[in-house]
């Protein structure tokens, strides 16, 4: 849609890659992508998800089909994750722990341990008892915590014909003062609450260093102690500036949300220094625990949040006027925002 109306572009910078699931959908279209996340967990996925080709499926499952027949390991991990917290059952983390310490004995180079990885955290995404983040787990366990943990074989994508993908762990004004790209598309926080506190089990997963945890939902203790400029609402001006001053790219393509720190006006006047301001919006669902209502410390439910829907915006950056009819069509969703 969007970036099918950038002319010569061929390769595309993901600032916060989170997920990859914008930068696998990339990569299907023919796009040499480029991600980066600060985050390890995130890392582990863009290299599993998109710089990992199909040329080397044949590797990747032997792998796996050797971790499926791995001990089951009942220590560090399942204590704290399956005793003291509840994100899985007792006989899903002696699975997980088993795996995961077979992993770190085999002799992978960094793209199969990135694939076993994330097979392992997908795995133990489909059992958890979480309502989709980690910042709590569930007071009974959810239906699918009592299905087995399973294995599946990766399915990755061909090469693009523009080159190879890449994943970097970088700060992201560290990684726009580095890394070139024909566009660069930005999906920075919008708020205090930081991905690292959300997905918190899997950076732990990723990092299988037992770190120190706090709190009942037994968080690594760095989730309250780092601190990023972009989960700030004092900090994100002056961050959001210098990254997008900073950026060696011809497009540039930010999603915001109008429950941000920056309203629209905001927005557009920071990026209008770097060229012409296209804005295209769309009203989306928030977030999952908006549906859920608010809970106190006993798991009651006590109240309701004051909306269930909000704004998705898409800024479009640079020296292109994109027709009307363009604009109206684009199908703008948190997962593929710029297809």
């Amino acid at each position: 849609m969007v970036l099918a109306e950038l002319p010569d572009c061929r390769s595309i910078l993901d600032l916060f890659s989170g997920t990859s699931r914008v930068g696998k959908a990339l990569k299907a279209t023919g796009w040499q992508v480029i991600l980066n996340d600060w985050n390890h967990y995130a890392r582990t996925l863009a290299i599993a998800h998109v710089v990992f080709d199909r040329d080397r499926i044949g590797d990747a499952v032997e792998v796996l089909d050797h971790l499926r027949s791995s001990a089951p390991i009942d220590g560090w991990f399942t204590e704290t994750y399956c005793r003291q917290s509840r994100y899985f059952t007792p006989e899903n983390g002696v699975l997980i722990e088993g795996i995961r310490e077979e992993i770190e004995k085999l002799d992978l180079d960094d793209e199969l341990k990135c694939v076993a990885l994330t097979s392992l955290m997908e795995a133990a995404d489909r059992v958890d008892s979480t309502v989709g983040v980690q910042m709590a787990y569930l007071k009974k366990w959810a239906a699918r915590a009592l299905q087995p943990l399973k294995l599946r074989d990766p399915e990755p994508l061909p090469r693009s014909r523009h080159g190879k993908a890449e994943a970097h762990r970088l700060e992201a004004r560290e990684a726009a003062s580095c890394l070139k790209a024909d566009v660069a598309y930005l999906d920075p926080p919008y708020n205090q609450h930081k991905y690292l506190g959300n997905y918190h089990v899997w950076e732990t997963l990723v990092r299988w260093d037992q770190p120190e945890v706090y709190g009942v939902a037994c968080k690594r203790i760095e989730c309250r102690e780092r601190r990023s400029d972009f989960n700030s609402k004092r900090g994100i001006q002056q961050a959001m500036r210098e990254l997008v001053d900073t950026l060696d790219c011809r497009y540039l393509l930010v999603s915001f949300n109008n429950e941000g720190y920056l309203d629209r006006n905001e927005m557009e006047q920071l990026l209008s220094k770097r060229g012409r301001v296209t804005v295209l919006s769309k009203i989306h669902p928030r977030y999952v625990g908006a549906k859920i209502g608010i809970h106190n410390p006993q798991g009651r439910k006590v109240g309701q949040v004051s909306h269930l829907k909000n704004t998705e915006y898409l800024f479009l950056v640079g020296d292109i006027e994109i027709e009307d009819a363009v604009i109206e069509s684009a199908q703008l969703t948190r997962e593929m925002p710029v297809l």
